[in-house]
This record gives structure tokens, sequence and C-alpha cells, in this order.
């Protein structure tokens, strides 16, 4: 159940949405080869960084790809609701409700997984300081009391690293199940309308590939690799987002002009 719960946040639930099975195999697929792009990249060529500075730099990119995913997010949802008449803007507004509940989730999981990073370097509690205070407690001319905290420090010295690795383990793997999921979903955008994916998803990946052309590789590939490797995602994703967009037009009868009752 629990691992399951970041599916259930980043799938979009609205009941009278329409799903096509296909459009969520093909979105899903997407995402898998795109990881699985991703990781042969890394297993193939050598790092230019450190392991612990290419994971934590991940992350990085992940926070400052969500901050990018919001302020793109929020400004083609802004000028669709705007655009919409004004009986189905409130109805559009209500429903944001959806994807900012997959944000908050992702931020508090990022956090989680921040804090628990901190605290494993000894940088929220020093582990060096409890067992100085463990031993000291052991002095003869310490009482009963401040024995009993020494013991404590010590066990707390002891379980305190094995339970903060543990918990950055948990975080590191629900942010990653979230963030695959919500990128499914394009973070729920589909509880708004049924289009919004479509029309969202081209943007959202293009203004990730001009921001990863600013930073520099993490493997040393040939250039033709890395830029067949950066290119693929977005051309993928715009390519699979007019395909959706045709489909839902052909088969649901939707389109842009009755989405925003024009």
């Amino acid at each position: 159940m629990a691992i399951s719960a970041p599916a259930l946040w980043a799938t979009p639930i609205r009941p009278d949405r329409i799903a096509d099975p296909v459009i969520d195999r093909l979105q899903q697929a997407r995402t898998i080869l795109g990881l699985l792009a991703g990781v042969w990249l890394v297993m193939v060529y050598p790092m230019r960084k450190g392991r612990e500075d290419f994971v934590l730099g991940k992350v990085e990119n992940l926070m400052i790809g969500c901050a990018v995913l919001v302020t793109a997010g929020a400004v083609g949802i802004t000028v669709f609701i705007l655009a919409a008449r004004p009986p189905l803007r409130r109805v559009y507004a209500r429903r944001l409700v959806s994807p900012l509940a997959v944000l908050g989730v992702i931020a508090l999981e990022m956090g989680m997984f921040w804090l628990m990073l901190q605290a494993v370097h000894g940088n929220i509690l020093s582990f060096d300081d409890l067992n100085s205070r463990y031993y000291e407690s052991r002095s003869s001319e310490t009482g009963t009391g401040t024995l009993m905290v020494g013991v404590a420090l010590g066990l707390l010295a002891f379980v305190a690293p094995i339970a903060y690795f543990l918990l950055m383990l948990a975080a590191a793997f629900f942010t990653l199940m979230t963030t695959f999921k919500a990128l499914n979903s394009c973070f729920r955008v589909g509880d708004v309308h049924e289009l919004l994916p479509g029309l969202l998803s081209p943007l959202l990946v293009w203004s990730l590939f001009f921001i990863s052309l600013s930073d520099g590789p993490d493997v040393a590939a040939p250039p033709a690799v890395l830029y067949s490797f950066l290119l693929g995602g977005p051309l993928s994703v715009t390519a699979l987002s007019v395909w959706e967009i045709r489909r839902l037009r052909t088969k649901y009868g939707m389109n842009l002009r009755t989405a925003l009752a024009r």
C-alpha cells in the first residue's frame, strides 16, 4: 500500500475524465524508454564526476526541473483558463487542486531527502558529539541520571545513522516513483482538461532542453551521442503530443475550440 502511494498521488483521478488506455500506455512506455536510455548512457560511458556528485547533481536538476515545470506549466494553464469562457474558467480553476497536490508531495519528498542527506553527513546531529557525551557520562564523577542520559545518547549514536540512511533511501525511492508517475500524467493537468497534457508537454520538455544545454554533460560521450540523447526526449514527446491531440479529436470529439467553449 505504501509503495503504491506515489502512483495514487500522481495519477489523474477526476471521475468524469476520459481515460484512453492507448495514450496512457504510450506515455508510460515513453517515460520508461527515456529512463532506460539515461541508465544506458551512464553505464556505457565514464562519468565526468564522482557518483555522489552525480546523484546530488541529479537531485539538484530535478528540483530545477520542477521549478521550470511549475513556471512553464503555470503560464500555459493560465493562458488556457483565461482563454476559456467565464463559466468554464471557474470549473478549470477549481480543478487546479490536482496538479498543485502533486507538486506539493514532490516538494515534501525532496525536502525529506535533503534533510536526511544532511543528517547522514552529520550536519544536523553530530555523532562524534553524541559519542563524546556518552563516554563523559561513564566517568565516576557523574550521577545515575547523567549515566542514563549517556546510555540513551550512546544508543542514539548507534541507531540514528542507520535510521537516517534508511529514511534517505525511502525518500529517494518515493521521490523517483512520484516523479515518474507525474511525468506520465504531466503532473495531473489532465484533471483540469484532457487536452492539457498534450498541449503542455512539448512546452515543458523544450524548456528543460534549453536549460540542460547550459549544463555540462555528465558523461564523457561523443557529441553525436550526447545531442541525440538530448534531442530524443523533446522530439519524441512532441510527436506523441501531436498524436495524442489528434486522437482525442478524432475519437472523442475534443478540440481546443470545444475545450474553451468558443
